[in-house]
């Protein structure tokens, strides 16, 4: 039995730091323990130029802790009047790593995104010129798609096209759900990969509505049902360089999660790594973990590997039940959960 594990500082790569106050909370906690993490854009306002890129950083960088050697990683929203010269600016920028497309309604903040994805041919010409990320949020979203069913359509509807039309263009298929994205992704060429979250290895649908509904287990896309979840974990564990930690972790006050329309989001950051860590050594795949955690991204985004290391040990502890949160609380992912795995920070 393991009982210690060092690695490579980690880096996450699907992160919700929202903006303003709720910055107090989320940047202290991403900056915990990793060394790089990719900051989506879907603010209430979208980060869409490289200037609306760079003022976020900065005010996200006012909450860096003072010790700490942590990079936030800058993204621009696509929309429909997205340009050839803002794909060209973010590339020249230096500070944007990619670009994020979000089908329009599909999520949280995401009224702005593409109401039609053909009407982006050019740019995603214009990113594989460059060889600037695409990052998908892979669902279509019409009523006449079951919910459960939008991120396999949309990889036969719209991402098949892309790949071929697009062969060289870097795609990340972000925070998948399924079986049949999970192999399409395994079975694709280098250009294509894919984050997987610690909410859909920990959980299926069925929990979701054990002992009636838990609005804070609700996030998009949707947990579904339990062989997708099987082949999530067979995935991320497999040792695949195709696959690597995106938490999407998203805070919600509890306000809003637990109301008459509540949002969509899970926040994973008080233990993120101690997640895929109790993931991993269920399915006894814990010399995995590093590839997954700290290899696998880097390499996917041409980046260097963290020089830090960290430990993780076997001590049991619980997640605490609630989190303050601007001037209210969140309630975390696996809130009063026992866990068996603890970073150990210096």
């Amino acid at each position: 039995m393991i009982n210690h594990l060092t690695l490579i500082q980690p880096d996450d790569w699907h992160v919700h730091l929202r903006d303003d106050a709720a910055l107090i909370t989320t940047v202290p906690a991403a900056a915990r323990y990793f060394g790089r993490s990719i900051v989506m854009p879907n603010l209430k306002t979208p980060v869409r130029t490289v200037n609306d890129a760079l003022l976020y950083r900065q005010r996200i960088l006012q909450h860096r802790p003072k010790d700490s050697h942590w990079l936030p990683l800058m993204v621009l929203y696509l929309t429909d009047d997205t340009t050839k010269e803002d794909i060209s600016a973010a590339k020249k920028s230096g500070f944007v790593q990619a670009m994020k497309y979000y089908p329009a309604g599909a999520t949280t903040n995401s009224a702005s995104g593409v109401t039609k994805l053909e009407r982006l041919d050019p740019i995603f010409e214009k990113m594989q010129e460059l060889d600037l990320i695409l990052q998908m949020h892979g669902e279509v979203n019409d009523e006449n798609t079951d919910i459960f069913d939008r991120e396999a359509v949309f990889i036969d509807r719209h991402l098949r096209r892309i790949k071929e039309k697009f062969p060289e263009l870097k795609i990340v298929l972000e925070h998948i759900t399924t079986e049949q994205a999970a192999q399409y992704v395994e079975e694709s060429d280098r250009y294509l990969a894919a984050t997987i979250t610690p909410q859909h290895l920990l959980y299926n649908r069925n929990h979701m509505f054990a002992g009636g509904i838990r609005p804070h287990l609700y996030c998009l896309p949707i947990l579904k049902r339990d062989t997708h979840q099987k082949a999530l974990i067979k995935a991320s564990t497999s040792g695949s360089r195709k696959f690597f930690l995106g938490t999407d972790s998203a805070p919600h006050e509890l306000e809003t999660k637990e109301s008459a329309c509540g949002c969509a989001g899970c926040f994973s950051h008080h233990a993120a790594l101690e997640f895929y860590a109790e993931v991993f050594d269920q399915v006894n795949a814990m010399h995995h973990l590093e590839a997954f955690a700290s290899i696998n991204g880097a390499e996917f985004y041409h980046l260097p590997l963290n020089q830090s290391k960290i430990t993780l040990v076997r001590e049991p502890w619980t997640i605490p039940d609630e989190i303050p949160f601007c001037g209210g609380k969140l309630i975390p992912l696996a809130a009063g959960m026992n866990i068996n795995w603890k970073v150990k920070l210096p």
